[in-house]
């Protein structure tokens, strides 16, 4: 009990530089006379945990037992009769192990039958902690601190071979326990609080997300998006902008989780309190929507953006692709037109401008919106699902609703790629049923 007690509380740490070659002990040798014995001892009356039952030999074999907290080992051996080792059994051990409360310890071990040389005891001790002097040509720089005091409660046990060890309790080492227990009990009250953050935050994401269809007579849509975390990036959207027009919009926010999910309504909120703007100009509503990104988001943030405002009485598309995947338009001849991108991304530039452009859609047509979290979709081969895998489910289920259709083709992407989800899957599927 002579050495300070904060040797006993540092742990050991695995250092990244590699230049001091990691430490520590590994185990402690104890002869015993019958090792099954033994072992029931250390693990059913002291709790250790059994670490390694081993042979060498067919007839030579040993344990190795380890207290539930730490990294010493206790290696148990059954020495050969009339050996050295032999004499060695039932002596002091100078084995000395460490606890928070002795008292508590003495109390449960007693009951499971572990004998104790004597109660508990109190004893204090000095001890001198000696450092360095910044600058050892200063003579006033001091090379011993005060000499604190510090309490311990220490007692005896022997296995059931008499075999001898200490066991101790240092006020730092209490103290450095309780602390971790603080600490922890603070850790995980911050990631309950974190989580249930979360949780809210992605019930509020739900709700940006649209809750109603503005109805129309000759189309008919649907759309959905599966977060790969909590909350996302991606973003679509139902628009209603009156005069028997609709706005869809789908959109990709860089980066993920809380960051990309906080940019995601950032821009919902942009298009929505903006979009009076687009019965008449579509491409001044984008731009002001750039805009107003611009100065509300972080430099490096920007979104990729799809925007199509379709007309109910003329079946008329006009369209923005904003840096965003093409849109897919499956012709009722079975022909695919591609709407490509208009513009660049939204967010990075102040001075932007966009083309609008324009597409018919006739009885039979679907239109097909959506982010790279569908094509992108990696399967075991590190193939990606890919444009032409969209285009051939969108053809298989030209005759099914877009809600089913769009349900099926987010279970093929799934069943494409079952390992864990990388990527937000967002897509939106309108019919033309005519008028």
């Amino acid at each position: 009990m002579a050495n300070s007690p904060r040797e006993w509380t540092e742990g050991s740490a695995v250092r990244l530089d590699r230049q001091d070659p990691y430490l520590r002990l590994q185990s402690v040798t104890i002869f015993v006379r019958d090792l099954e014995k033994s072992l029931s001892f250390y693990v059913d009356q002291l709790g250790f945990q059994l670490v390694l039952d081993a042979r060498i030999q067919p007839d030579r074999r040993f344990v190795t037992v380890a207290p539930p907290d730490g990294t010493a080992n206790l290696t148990l051996v059954a020495p050969e009769p009339n050996s050295e080792q032999c004499k060695l059994i039932g002596q002091p051990t100078h084995v000395t192990f460490v606890t928070e409360d002795v008292i508590a310890k003495y109390r449960e071990w007693s009951k499971r039958g572990v004998r104790f040389q004597f109660a508990p005891r109190l004893k204090r001790l000095k001890y001198e902690v000696h450092v360095r002097a910044a600058h050892p040509s200063d003579p006033s720089a001091p090379g011993t601190e005060h000499a604190p005091i510090w309490g311990g409660v220490f007692t005896r046990f022997k296995d059931l071979d008499g075999n001898s060890f200490s066991l101790v309790s240092f006020d730092e080492v209490t103290h450095a326990v309780e602390a971790q227990r603080r600490a922890l009990a603070e850790w995980l009250e911050s990631e309950r609080r974190a989580t249930q953050e979360i949780e809210i935050a992605k019930q509020v994401q739900a709700r940006l997300f649209p809750q109603t269809k503005p109805p129309l007579k000759s189309l008919e849509y649907a759309g959905l998006c599966i977060q790969a975390r909590k909350v996302g990036g991606d973003y679509y959207d139902f628009l209603s902008l009156g005069g028997g027009r609709v706005g869809f919009v789908i959109g990709d926010i860089s980066g993920k989780g809380i960051a990309a999910a906080l940019l995601m309504a950032n821009l919902q909120a942009n298009l929505r309190s903006q979009c009076a703007i687009a019965l008449d100009q579509p491409q001044r509503l984008l731009c002001s929507v750039n805009q107003l990104f611009c100065d509300n988001t972080p430099d490096g943030a920007f979104a990729t953006l799809f925007f199509a405002e379709y007309d109910d009485t003329a079946c008329r598309l006009r369209y923005a692709n904003c840096g965003h995947l093409p849109a897919l338009v499956l012709h009722s001849d079975n022909t695919v037109q591609r709407l490509e991108a208009t513009a660049t991304v939204l967010g990075i530039f102040k001075e932007w401008d966009c083309e609008i452009g324009e597409c018919q859609l006739c009885p039979g047509d679907t239109l097909a919106l959506y982010t790279d979290g569908i094509t992108e979709s990696y399967n075991s081969d590190d193939e990606q699902f890919g444009e032409q895998r969209l285009i051939d489910a969108l053809q298989r289920h030209r005759e099914c609703s877009s809600q089913v259709c769009l349900a099926s083709i987010v279970d093929e992407v799934q069943r494409f790629s079952p390992h864990e989800q990388h990527d937000d899957i967002t897509l939106i599927i309108a019919k033309h049923v005519g008028s």
